[in-house]
């Protein structure tokens, strides 16, 4: 199998089920779509859930000791907010779903369907993109490994963008562009440089991204919104404070 198979089919997958989703939501009413919206956000939590528990895995633990996981992925969520904050990423992320609508649409339509445009683009990229599937997917795939756990995510992102893009509409077609550049250079370090995180540090890795996966869920279930953009960079410290931690103890 060519590696970058598995990121194409999860682009597609994302592109048909938002098409087909975007095609159906001018169909629902208003209270459907807050049902769809809030539907995600539990999914989107129980998610997040399943992917956090990561702090606990074995390889983990032995690598950095028994106390230390829920420390690293605290000091990674702060340490990243930091730096998030101070680059900027959620407004970044924000422009940048703004310029996509400007040159997908037109800039047609009104404020709200702006709003809904760039809201559902930040959020599913963030969906499509954090998870341990998206990191062990790609690696995989470019180790040439096969892409078998990026078709598992492409079933399960193609139906999500279905539900998203009823809600949201057309800025979750948007998203794929992101999956395309995460997932391709994700896949792009694989080939290039073999297996880059021991186990331990892809654990530390999952788990931060599923916290930040309950921030997306939070906002999708209109609790509280939480810059998850600004949050970003965690999932590059988490990798670094546990080599860190490995080197010192």
């Amino acid at each position: 199998m060519v590696p970058g198979t598995g990121t194409v089919v999860n682009v597609v997958s994302v592109l048909v089920g938002s098409t087909i989703g975007s095609l159906a939501g001018h169909r629902l009413s208003v209270r459907t779509r807050e049902v769809v919206t809030d539907a995600l956000g539990l999914v989107t939590l129980l998610i997040a859930g399943l992917t956090a528990a990561s702090v606990t895995d074995p390889a983990l633990r032995a690598a950095v000791g028994r106390s230390a996981p829920v420390l690293i992925v605290l000091g990674s969520v702060v340490l990243g907010g930091l730096i998030g904050s101070a680059l900027g990423v959620e407004a970044a992320l924000e422009r940048l779903g703004s310029w996509l609508r400007r040159v997908l649409l037109r800039g047609g339509g009104d404020r709200r369907d702006r709003e809904r445009f760039v809201e559902g683009f930040v959020a599913s990229s963030l969906l499509f993109c954090v998870g341990p599937l998206t990191i062990l997917g790609s690696l995989s795939d470019g180790l040439g490994r096969g892409a078998d756990q990026l078709y598992v995510k492409s079933a399960l992102d193609g139906f999500a963008s279905i539900a998203f893009a009823a809600s949201f509409g057309w800025g979750v077609a948007a998203s794929a562009l992101v999956v395309l550049v995460v997932q391709g250079s994700l896949t792009v370090v694989g080939l290039l440089l073999g297996d880059v995180l021991p186990a331990a540090h892809i654990d530390a890795v999952s788990a931060t991204g599923g916290l930040l996966l309950v921030g997306v869920a939070l906002g999708l279930l209109r609790i509280r919104h939480i810059p998850v953009g600004d949050l970003l960079p965690a999932l590059v410290v988490a990798p670094l404070l546990t080599q860190l931690v490995v080197v010192l103890r």
